[in-house]
């Protein structure tokens, strides 16, 4: 889609992606500077960005983490330039500090937020509202309802964060940046906005007698917020039934109202400006409405202000939507939810409520992809502590491999909270080992975790001499967010070639004592794991292995993994199916035909590791040949 994104030609339609249209509305914007660390659903933004830098003279890079992100854009604003700052929800959270300091000294150059939320958590390990954090922080926020939205808000956005020399963040939900629609590209610029040397007087300090004046800004935007061309009313001029929507539930409501035919009696306000509201373009609507339907992912945070709107001007309106029934409490809205809710407003009296179709689904189970290093490791740990005297106690992190915590992972992790955070639960827990908990402590993380959030709780670890072993899972990519590079890869997002990191030496210089091992050596990393829970104090074992996605790519020999039926006993072999019930790679599955295992040769990637664990030899492994 580069060609899109980059395409000089001004009133074009083209069918983007959300994410897409984003892109495109920031090299519009004349972008100088763009930074992130990847989160679904917006990881593609960066990723795009870094392909057309050199092309539009910006730069773009992948961050350590989502704070060194917004920091550096906070920096780069002091020389006027225009940043984008991406993030997910989560991110959105570990850059609280930054967010709020630099909502109190304010920026010179546009610097633009994009936070993604992820209703229904289709690629999280939780939903929540990022709206809460533009209200704490007192930065304004805008949401997008469609695709063409997605790519006019950024230029409008950096355009406001200059006006008021304020930081303007972007909502975007799952449905927007994943969904497609037509977009009109706009002009665009010669060359990227114009910086400007950082003067002497020039100062993005965060001091408290800054509050007011950032008060005053917020003032400010709401006032034009008041005339915002991106929120819209159509409908009777005074209605008395009012759906108020934002985001995704503007479309649905669209849809809901035009089956129904109930446009007569029915008024959509559609709000853009979800922080902060502007209260007078609202009451408009609000003062001759005896019900109003509100229609928002993910909390009821746009119901609540309406509440207090009409409290304030002493509207008697029954409100309804998150907070009572009318909308499921959690989880994404789609169009049947929003159907069965304008249907109940306009009091249809022949309308048969419509189940979910999310109700009809089979549950898929979660599972590692076939070859992951991730299963592999599971499994050999969960033997090892199996030697031990008392059950092992295993927390983790956030990944591919939270899937630890279910039987894809077989049933390892105990606890996993936040990113980052898998070190310190161990190292509390190591600490307890010397007062009477009597159990092996075992954490594990990514190699992108490690670098993200890692090191500091690492560092803590070691000064404190906790007991126990930190596992890092290194598949060579983030590979839960589309295998972006991290500082561990040796390549930048523009594609540029570095020095990579080496998880191995910053260890050694933090004290820790460090193994590497293959999960796919099963006998070898067997014996390493055992050793390594015999041992006292901090140890680290590197599981080294590429991501199966990636090590089917870029791999030159390939190994022909199958099954020797003749030798395969089937259900008289004892092992209960191991292969395919049990170890649930893709890869391994069951010939009810002849009642024996089989392997897909789709679906293996070659890793070998079945074949070690088959109890009767029957799995066979052959080298490749030559790609």
């Amino acid at each position: 889609m580069e060609w899109t994104i980059t395409a000089d030609a001004p009133g074009k339609v083209c069918l983007m992606q959300g994410n897409e249209a984003v892109v495109r509305g920031a090299v519009e914007a004349g972008i100088n500077f763009a930074a992130s660390y990847p989160g679904s659903p917006s990881s593609q933004v960066l990723g795009m960005l870094g392909k057309i830098a050199r092309e539009r003279n910006f730069y773009a890079e992948w961050s350590t983490n989502e704070v060194c992100a917004l920091e550096a854009c906070i920096g780069v604003s002091l020389a006027n330039a225009r940043s984008l700052c991406v993030v997910k929800q989560n991110g959105l959270l570990c850059v609280a500090d930054a967010l709020h300091c630099g909502a109190q000294h304010g920026i010179k150059g546009g610097l633009v937020i994009i936070t993604s939320d992820d209703p229904s958590a289709h690629s999280s390990t939780n939903e929540f509202d990022s709206r809460y954090q533009a209200m704490s922080a007192d930065v304004p926020m805008l949401e997008p309802t469609n695709m063409q939205e997605a790519k006019d808000m950024i230029p409008y956005a950096f355009e406001l964060s200059e006006k008021t020399q304020q930081m303007v963040i972007v909502r975007l939900t799952t449905r927007v940046c994943h969904g497609r629609g037509n977009v009109v590209l706009g002009e665009l610029p010669e060359k990227p906005h114009q910086m400007q040397q950082v003067g002497e007087w020039d100062r993005l300090t965060c001091v408290n007698y800054l509050h007011e004046p950032m008060l005053k800004k917020l003032d400010n935007i709401q006032e034009v917020f008041e005339t915002c061309p991106y929120n819209h009313y159509e409908g009777p001029e005074q209605p008395k039934k009012l759906v108020i929507a934002g985001g995704t539930g503007r479309l649905y409501c669209h849809e809901a109202i035009r089956r129904l035919e109930v446009g007569g009696e029915i008024g959509l306000l559609s709000l853009a400006t979800v922080w902060p509201l502007p209260e007078n373009y609202i009451l408009q609507y609000l003062r001759s409405a005896d019900q109003v339907l509100v229609l928002e992912e993910v909390d009821p945070v746009l119901e609540h202000n309406l509440e207090a709107i009409a409290g304030k001007h002493r509207l008697n309106i029954a409100f309804s939507g998150r907070s009572n029934g009318a909308l499921p409490r959690i989880g994404e809205l789609n169009p049947d939810i929003v159907m069965n809710a304008v249907a109940a407003l306009a009091d249809t009296p022949d309308y048969e409520k419509k189940a979910g179709v999310a109700d009809t689904l089979p549950v898929r189970d979660l599972t590692f992809c076939a070859g992951c290093p991730h299963r592999a490791t599971f499994y050999l740990l969960k033997k090892a502590l199996k030697y031990e005297k008392n059950p092992g106690i295993v927390v983790g992190d956030i990944g591919c491999y939270i899937m630890s915590s279910q039987a894809a992972g077989f049933w390892a992790y105990q606890a996993c909270n936040a990113m980052g955070s898998g070190v310190n639960l161990a190292e509390g827990l190591g600490q307890l080992t010397a007062y009477g908990l009597d159990q092996k402590v075992v954490t594990m993380c990514g190699d992108s975790t490690f670098f993200h959030t890692i090191i500091p709780g690492l560092v803590n670890a070691s000064y404190h001499h906790a007991n126990m072993l930190l596992m890092v899972l290194d598949n060579s990519a983030t590979a839960m967010t589309g295998f972006q590079p991290h500082p561990g890869t040796g390549i930048t997002a523009m594609g540029d070639q570095t020095q990579a990191m080496s998880i191995e030496k910053i260890c050694e210089a933090i004290g820790c004592q460090v193994t590497i091992a293959d999960p796919f050596d099963v006998k070898g990393t067997s014996k390493i794991l055992r050793e390594l829970l015999d041992q006292d104090g901090l140890k680290v074992l590197i599981m080294k292995q590429p991501c199966a996605t990636l090590m089917s790519k870029q791999t030159t020999k390939r190994l022909k993994v199958y099954v020797d039926q003749d030798i395969c006993y089937g259900d008289g072999c004892g092992c209960d199916k191991f292969c395919s019930r049990v170890w649930g790679c893709p890869g391994n599955s069951w010939d009810f035909t002849k009642n024996k295992a089989q392997i897909d040769p789709m679906s293996c990637v070659g890793c070998g590791v079945c074949a070690q664990l088959c109890p009767s030899g029957a799995i066979k492994v052959e080298g490749g040949e030559e790609e």
